[in-house]
């Protein structure tokens, strides 16, 4: 299967240079006045250049923050750091295991902080969020019932007992989701109630009103778990000021791509909660008469920790602290660009799970007229350097709901930028002017539909490099 282009332009394979004169600034506001690079954190990739079907190499436009950042510089250099004197943890008496203890616990103090954790909570390491709110689902005491909205993501959706998981419908409005957890609040008997929110959509950008929702769970006696790993990034998070009792989000979409997570929360479902995983760290004594397990972050953490994982994740936590109303005026700025340059294109509509206004992180999600998901994608990379996600997410039921159309003949499926402090205004004036040439001519060059997607025909550009190792 295979698709022409439906312009003029040249093919790659005449080996002539293609003219790119024809991308115009998609009309909108301006940007205002940039948020000088000194004042953000500086990412690893600022210089990445790729190659695409026009035979040259650009800048690479990193539109796919939502899914996983790049590593900030400053956590690279915490990381080569600590690999010095990496050793184990907690196990050890030598000079390298006692720093190495010590650093992963200061990096447990810094989360703390990053979270506003209270007294009696406890910041679990975990692996992702999906680790985390697995933990959590097998901490809670039996027979509670947990309440999530369908517009969640599969990590917050899935890891309940299915039994005792009532899901409410993707609501329409902001009264709306409150006036469906109230109603399943009120209809619940169990003595356990634990409902499970969002701090942004993965799919829109959208904030939820979490506080509100909270305190809806409140007054109907029920603990709140809040999924921060779209709003970690963007947003200070505050157990107490959000009202919620555990929070979890990943290092990967935070600047810290070493593979740990975090679960922070109320310490005594964890307490009383057989361990996550059985295994040394998570024993305080084994005899032959049983086993007696530790009580804290430790009883979640057994086996050698990934250490390197959590002072990279600290120093995330600790560049965005410090830089936070940097990070929120930039991404602000390019957050209005997108959605006033998004708004000006034809033929391309955007999603919504509230309203169109409603305040958001600078994710959007959107589908182009006559033209694959994937295809759009595929396009934007290969003749532009530009780096989106095409799909559903792992936010299935949300899609089809925003989509309006579950019974389409292929998958329903969107394109989705999300952008972070790897992007700069060139990044969304190039993806902006991108999408509206494609969006009205189509394709430049012909795609051919195969195992791995769409591809570019006789595409020019060596996609096998060599392994790092």
């Amino acid at each position: 299967m295979s698709i022409a282009s439906t312009s003029r332009r040249n093919h790659p394979a005449s080996g002539r240079s293609h003219d790119r004169r024809h991308l115009r600034p998609v009309s909108g506001a301006s940007f205002g006045t940039p948020v000088p690079l000194a004042e953000l954190p500086a990412v690893v990739s600022a210089d990445l250049g790729v190659p695409t079907v026009h035979r040259t190499v650009v800048d690479y436009a990193n539109l796919d923050h939502g899914a996983s950042t790049p590593a900030l510089v400053s956590v690279k250099h915490a990381v080569d750091t600590a690999l010095r004197t990496y050793s184990s943890v907690h196990r050890g008496n030598g000079y390298a295991s006692r720093v190495t203890s010590r650093w992963y616990e200061e990096a447990r103090q810094e989360v703390r902080r990053f979270v506003g954790a209270r007294d009696g909570d406890h910041v679990v390491f975990t692996r992702n969020t999906t680790d985390s709110f697995n933990l959590l689902a097998r901490a809670l005491p039996r027979e509670t019932e947990v309440f999530v909205f369908e517009a969640e993501h599969h990590a917050t959706l899935l890891p309940w007992a299915k039994g005792r998981t009532t899901r409410l419908p993707v609501p329409g409005s902001l009264a709306d989701a409150r006036a469906l957890l109230a109603q399943a609040l009120e209809q619940s008997t169990a003595r356990n109630r634990l409902v499970v929110l969002c701090g942004a959509s993965n799919v829109t950008g959208e904030l939820w009103p979490v506080r509100e929702l909270a305190d809806v769970a409140r007054r109907h006696g029920a603990r709140v778990a809040l999924d921060a790993a779209q709003l970690a990034p963007h947003r200070a998070v505050d157990l107490d000021a959000l009202g919620v009792d555990y929070v979890a989000f990943s290092g990967h979409k935070l600047y810290a791509p070493f593979g740990a997570g975090v679960l922070a929360g109320r310490g005594d479902w964890l307490d009383a909660a057989a361990p996550y995983l059985a295994g040394g760290g998570a024993t305080a004594a084994v005899t032959e008469l049983g086993t007696t397990w530790q009580r804290g972050a430790a009883r979640h953490e057994a086996g050698s920790p990934n250490v390197i994982g959590a002072v990279a994740l600290a120093a995330a936590c600790a560049a965005l602290t410090e830089h936070r109303d940097a990070v929120e005026a930039h991404e602000a700025a390019l957050g209005r660009r997108l959605a006033e340059g998004l708004a000006a294109i034809d033929c391309v509509e955007t999603y919504s799970l509230f309203a169109a206004d409603h305040e958001r992180v600078p994710v959007a999600a959107f589908t182009v007229e006559g033209l694959d998901s994937s295809l759009v994608s595929a396009a934007l990379s290969a003749e532009h350097g530009i780096g989106v996600r095409d799909g559903k997410f792992c936010a299935h039921l949300l899609v089809d709901a925003l989509l309006d159309d579950p019974y389409a003949a292929g998958p329903a499926t969107a394109v989705r930028v999300s952008l972070g402090l790897a992007n700069t205004p060139e990044h969304v004036e190039r993806f902006l002017a991108a999408l509206a040439s494609l969006a009205a001519e189509g394709p430049a060059f012909e795609y051919e539909h195969g195992p791995d997607g769409w591809t570019p025909v006789a595409d020019p550009r060596d996609l096998e490099l060599p392994r790092p190792w």
